[in-house]
């Protein structure tokens, strides 16, 4: 029974994690239907951000969330207005942005390779390789506060959306672009602020990151296919789906890791991806398509 409980402990911790890292990519795709395959670089980014800021200048990991998130933020603006902004209402976007997702993604680790080398890193705070205990269980201090803030982070962004002017009209582009635009709604500044807050979310991600994980700018392939399944099987631009995706397979991933060894714990994730894509391609929290 403690090893159970062990195990259901270590993978809601890492799922809150996951959670946040998924959350802005499901953003992104909500508002502007952009598959964001460069959004894993990005967290990578965060996490070099709080990474320089630990060993240059001994500022904690957690401070730096805020940070991480503020200057990825300006920097998903940028991409947004040299990438992504042209031909935002073309019916073929979609199709469009997922190449051009992935020519942001290797250019982004390019410029991370070529400035930082492709070394594994990681933060070392105290607290990163702490442990709490309860008899014969622990909680990794460094994965509980990751996990706590996360969660944080995540219910703010709720709240934030479902009771703000600017939350509103975020859902209501989330949920039909051209009536929103026709009630009012600045589709293409709401487009460019979702696109900030997502990446944004993923700087925040990248400080979590820093210390629960190594990392090198060649990773975020490692986090492509684990991320898509955690959106594809909330439902495509449903947030809390994505969380709820991210708690149940990192739980999945803690027990298989454990009974199976820890090869096999990443495939939990890839066999979710093609399960959902068989038998229920809108995923739990999504709406089914109709074709008319």
């Amino acid at each position: 029974m403690a090893d159970i409980l062990q195990l259901l402990i270590l993978g809601l911790a890492l799922g809150g994690v996951f959670g946040l890292m998924g959350s802005g990519l499901s953003l992104v795709f909500g508002v502007m239907r952009v598959v964001n395959l460069a959004h894993p670089v990005l967290i990578i980014g965060g996490a070099y951000v709080t990474y320089f800021g630990w060993k240059l200048l001994g500022v904690d990991p957690l401070i730096m969330v805020p940070v991480a998130g503020v200057i990825l933020a300006a920097t998903g603006v940028l991409i947004y207005k040299v990438f992504f902004e042209k031909d935002a209402q073309s019916a073929k976007y979609s199709d469009l942005t997922v190449l051009m997702a992935f020519a942001v993604a290797m250019i982004v680790e390019g410029l991370l390779g070529g400035m930082f080398t492709n070394t594994q890193r990681v933060t070392s705070p105290d607290y990163a390789t702490d442990a709490i205990f309860f008899g014969d269980v622990f909680i990794p201090t460094g994965q509980l506060y990751a996990g706590i803030v996360s969660l944080a982070i995540i219910g703010g962004l709720s709240l934030f959306l479902k009771y703000s002017h600017t939350g509103y009209a975020i859902r209501a582009t989330t949920q039909n672009r051209e009536a929103a635009q026709l009630l009012g709604v600045n589709v293409q500044f709401i487009g460019v602020l979702s696109f900030a807050i997502g990446i944004g979310l993923a700087g925040c991600a990248g400080a979590l990151v820093s210390f629960v994980f190594s990392f090198f700018p060649a990773k975020h392939w490692e986090w492509i296919a684990i991320l898509m399944s955690l959106v594809v099987l909330g439902g495509m631009g449903s947030i809390l789906g994505t969380v709820v995706g991210a708690l149940v397979l990192s739980v999945l991933a803690a027990f298989t890791g454990a009974y199976f060894g820890a090869t096999w714990s990443t495939m939990v994730f890839f066999v979710a991806l093609f399960l959902v894509l068989l038998l229920r391609p809108q995923g739990l929290f999504g709406e089914k398509s109709e074709i008319s």
